[in-house]
């Protein structure tokens, strides 16, 4: 707001002393402003932007007449101003605005300099060190906590007053520091790239809102990166120049052909224009990473596969070997389990892919015992924690997560295995490939000496990574690399109407029911539900009582919905809001940060990678304890428990409920899926499949039958911009 505007408003000074409400985004608060002319506190109203009790402000607005609340002053725009009278300069020094003074060490500052006191501090503040008991060293402390509470207040300010959520200013300053406003004068566009969270429409409007035009090049350069960055979001690691420049165009809602921006990206190094990858096709745009990471990946791939296959006599002596530990464990392979074992050690790169019941484990264990006996070594990793956890469970064996495996660490800056250092392992076997995008593919191959083995394991049927690529197709479509598909049920599994279900889905049927007699349990269920409103009673009422009831399972830690999407009546974040006011609704002491709050016992999930503590995307906790005092949880995760304070609940979502694709590579031991057409734009065949193979016990389906159809009859994957299959061809 310009200062002649202000002029125009009513103003008002003095201390924020209470505030009585405020929105979670941080827009609209009910306050109380302690004016020096007034006996009894101003009530302001509005987005007081950074401002935080025991400041002094200066409100310019207009005064209103509430019908129920009374007179109250409409908040037009804030500022920080210094206090002026000593008891509010004391209450500034000992606010939280001053971490490191508090109260009594104020109120000796102010006993000895009066109203002088913030002068003093700011113009003279080696003078303090005539208050009794402050040193040479306490004084620099007391400093540094001015300092910085003076720099962080302005900063936020200025952030604020640009349309910056609370939340967003918090990140943007942890981020930049004291550098956050001249980077938002320079390139408001930055944030896109470099903080999470941020996407072009917020940086857009922010920079607006500072006057950049809507033509201006780095608005335009923005707009198509990010247009690349959310199709590798959507799983693509590029787009075709019409599909990208089509969808740039729409962003900004701009008619220019982009040609000169994508050129001026291209000479930048930030992204990579690869021409006719076949002839006829139009030309592929990849940011640069993406582009980086599957040539790469395709190169260490073909480094790999140049190792040499087993002769004649080898392979007699594997088989040999082979059907001694089938007799000493007591196992029978199959003859495509066989061959598949066989495979691994004739071809550098393995796929063996089959859906559930195939026997993907045993051919896991009994190719790990031929490893042993042929003196190779071996090591088994997963792309999440649990995953690996199943794998050492059903193993036996020592299992880790690829991240584990890699050593990353935030502090090094990456993976400390790379070519330059390569893993010390003959043969590496992964399991739940399905979930490997092109990214965490690099790393890994690239970490993998020449002459060493790699066995993907997974079911090609799956939903594909939630990160970019679809790296299991890719590899199978590519015909390089060898490939073991498993069709046939084994006996034990038959008897599992899960397992039996999968199969029936993924052929373009729709499950059946597990026959039963009168009241008998068995492992799987549809129960009918006309329309999402009953659904979501349905599903509230199984998992908060019906289920734990019949089968014993713990209700917050052994039932999981599974549902395809965040928005709905049976989505998610409607689902557990409801499930946690059904826990929870006893205890009236959350801990809260923005629209998030946490009450002890609540199930958890983890929506990033954090390495210092070894806490992944998608493991799922319960919160232990909440400190209220300090403003942190314990959350167990495992049997490990992880501190969080307020600043790292970002990191946090209630999971009561979680989606399909944040399930991959865990198994629960019951899940409840709503399959309702409300959700009919997610209803795809692989994806009713993958959460049908969630449970491990028991699955129950809640919806329509013409929902069931629609997800069962709905076989198109979605598209997916990849060149891996090509890079591998060549």
């Amino acid at each position: 707001m310009i200062q002649e505007e202000l002029q125009t408003k009513d103003r008002l000074q003095g201390v924020l002393s209470r505030v009585r409400f405020q929105s979670d985004d941080g827009t609209f608060s009910v306050a109380e402003v302690e004016v020096p002319e007034r006996v009894v506190p101003v009530t302001v109203v509005g987005n007081l932007l950074s401002s935080r009790v025991g400041e002094s402000v200066e409100i310019f607005g207009s005064w209103r007449e509430d019908p129920r609340y009374g007179k109250q002053f409409q908040v037009d725009h804030i500022e920080a101003v210094l206090p002026s009278t000593s008891s509010g300069i004391e209450r500034y020094l000992a606010s939280d605005l001053m971490p490191g003074i508090g109260p009594t060490l104020a109120r000796r500052l102010v006993g000895h300099f009066g109203e002088k006191t913030l002068d003093i501090i700011e113009h003279h503040p080696r003078r303090i060190q005539e208050v009794n008991g402050i040193g040479e060293k306490r004084a620099e402390q007391i400093l540094e906590a001015w300092e910085e509470g003076r720099r962080v207040h302005r900063i936020m300010v200025f952030l604020r007053s640009h349309g910056v959520s609370a939340a967003m200013a918090v990140k943007i300053h942890r981020r930049y520091g004291a550098e956050a406003v001249d980077v938002m004068r320079r390139d408001p566009y930055r944030l896109v790239e470099e903080i999470r969270g941020v996407g072009f429409r917020t940086a857009d409007g922010i920079a607006r809102h500072m006057g950049i035009e809507a033509d201006s090049p780095e608005r335009l350069r923005a707009g198509l990166v990010h247009v690349l960055h959310s199709a590798r979001d959507d799983g693509h690691l590029y787009l075709p120049w019409p599909v990208a420049q089509r969808k740039a165009q729409e962003l900004m809602s701009i008619d220019d052909g982009m040609e000169d921006i994508l050129e001026e990206l291209r000479i930048q190094g930030k992204v990579v224009v690869e021409r006719e990858p076949l002839p006829g096709e139009p030309d592929a745009v990849y940011t640069a990473s993406a582009y980086h990471a599957e040539e790469s990946a395709a190169g260490h791939l073909s480094r790999l596969m140049r190792s040499v296959g087993l002769t004649d006599d080898q392979r007699r002596d594997h088989r040999e070997r082979l059907s001694r530990i089938e007799e000493r464990l007591g196992m029978t392979l199959a003859g495509p389990q066989a061959e598949a074992v066989l495979s691994v050690f004739g071809d550098a790169v393995t796929v063996i892919t089959g859906g559930p019941g195939t026997g993907k484990t045993t051919i896991v264990q009994a190719l790990c015992e031929l490893a042993d006996e042929l003196g190779r070594s071996v090591s088994l990793a997963a792309p999440t924690g649990r995953a690996a956890r199943r794998l050492a469970e059903t193993t036996g064996r020592s299992a880790q997560t690829i991240h584990r495996l890699l050593e990353y660490s935030f502090q090094a800056g990456g993976f400390q295995y790379d070519e330059d250092e390569p893993l010390p392992v003959d043969l590496l076997v992964v399991d739940e490939a399905s979930m490997i995008d092109v990214y965490l593919l690099h790393a890994l191959v690239r970490a993998l000496p020449t002459g060493a083995g790699l066995v993907l394991v997974g079911d090609i049927d799956q939903l594909p990574s939630v990160g970019p690529g679809q790296v299991l197709a890719d590899l199978i479509d590519s015909g390089a690399v060898g490939v073991t598909r498993l069709t046939e049920i084994f006996r034990q599994a038959k008897t599992s109407t899960i397992v039996l279900n999968a199969h029936r889905i993924n052929a373009g049927e729709p499950p059946r029911d597990a026959p039963r007699e009168d009241g008998e349990l068995v492992d799987f269920y549809t129960i009918h539900a006309s329309r999402p409103s009953k659904a979501q009673a349905q599903i509230v009422e199984l998992a908060t009582r019906r289920i734990p009831e019949a089968f014993g399972f713990d209700a917050r830690d052994e039932i999981q919905i599974l549902s395809p999407m965040y928005r709905g009546e049976v989505g998610c974040d409607h689902l557990n809001a409801i499930l946690q006011e059904k826990f929870c609704g006893d205890d009236k002491r959350p801990l809260k940060r923005g629209n998030r709050k946490f009450f002890r016992g609540d199930r958890v999930m983890q929506t990033s990678n954090n390495y210092d503590t070894d806490v992944f995307n998608g493991d799922i906790g319960r919160v232990l304890h909440i400190d209220h005092g300090e403003k942190c949880m314990s959350v167990d995760f495992d049997g490990r428990q992880i501190l969080y304070k307020s600043e790292d609940l970002d990191q946090l979502v209630l999971a009561y409920a979680i989606t399909v694709h944040k399930s991959q590579g865990s198994e629960y031991p019951a899940v409840i899926i709503p399959v309702v057409t409300q959700h009919s734009i997610m209803l795809q065949r692989n994806l009713l499949y993958t959460a049908v193979t969630r449970g491990r016990r028991l699955v129950v389906l809640v919806g329509t039958p013409r929902a069931v159809g629609l997800a069962v009859g709905n076989a198109r994957a979605s598209l997916r911009y990849t060149g891996l299959a090509r890079r591998l061809r060549v």
